[in-house]
């Protein structure tokens, strides 16, 4: 397990990700982050585009899961209700913890896993502590001077992924 603060790869936004790219690098079970990943943390429905990008990643056979920190059930459950995907709340990333006991649930392995996230310190470091590939998207929107200032001490590691898909 490594405390790496580097991405395996990056992508500008979620829907950039394609089912093909993961086939490509072995990845069947898909975990992704809710806020700033997959919605704004204000938005309260799936956008058009995630929905049609989550029916592209099952046509794909791959098998997709909402892991967020969040301890708002009623947000999670509703846009996993709405994905059709299962999810895990409090998920206390960076500890792999949550993530490892997911993958086991579902029946995967760390060489076919990845986990998409917007942060660093939460996301990328959680899935490099698991051993599994970690694809950091840009944040969907800063709402907050915190967010901002968290960004921007990411430069430098989102500078250092090697495998930019912008």
């Amino acid at each position: 397990m490594s405390f790496s603060l580097i991405p395996k790869y990056t992508f500008r936004s979620l829907t950039d990700i394609t089912p093909d790219f993961l086939k490509c690098i072995g990845v069947k079970f898909l975990m992704v982050d809710l806020d700033n990943t997959i919605a704004t943390y204000r938005e309260q429905i799936v956008s058009d585009a995630v929905f049609q990008w989550v029916k592209r990643i099952r046509r794909r056979e791959l098998e997709l899961i909402i892991v967020s920190n969040s301890s708002r059930a009623n947000r999670i459950e509703a846009f996993a209700k709405e994905l059709g995907a299962g999810f895990v709340m409090r998920a206390r990333k960076p500890s792999p913890v949550n993530l490892l006991q997911a993958m086991k649930i579902a029946g995967f392995d760390v060489g076919e896993s990845a986990l998409v996230g917007d942060q660093i310190f939460t996301d990328t470091l959680a899935a490099n502590r698991a051993g599994i590939i970690s694809i950091l998207v840009h944040p969907k929107r800063f709402t907050n001077p915190f967010l901002a200032l968290r960004y921007y001490i990411e430069v430098p590691f989102r500078a250092l992924c090697g495998n930019k898909r912008l």
